[in-house]
């Protein structure tokens, strides 16, 4: 589950908890919100926790050797 997705969820069931006053045969809208709230801000932990372990940064400790390279025109190749 993405970021967007669980931003979705939280919306969802913020609408359907907060906004609606409407009731569905034998299902109780608010706790259909809480929960779909509840599923995304689960959601987005978890994606956080995924995408924080993702961007570690790796450091070597070997030290790195540059190499200086030139080249002349002004010097003919040899033939």
């Amino acid at each position: 589950m993405g970021i967007g997705t669980s931003i979705f969820l939280i919306a969802v069931g913020a609408i359907l908890t907060f906004a609606m006053d409407a009731t569905v045969g034998g299902v109780d809208l608010d706790v259909v919100g809480w929960i779909l709230m509840a599923a995304g801000a689960l959601g987005l932990v978890m994606t956080t926790l995924v995408w924080g372990r993702r961007r570690e940064v790796v450091t070597t400790t070997e030290p790195v050797e540059y190499r200086r390279v030139e080249e002349r025109r002004d010097v003919a190749p040899p033939l």
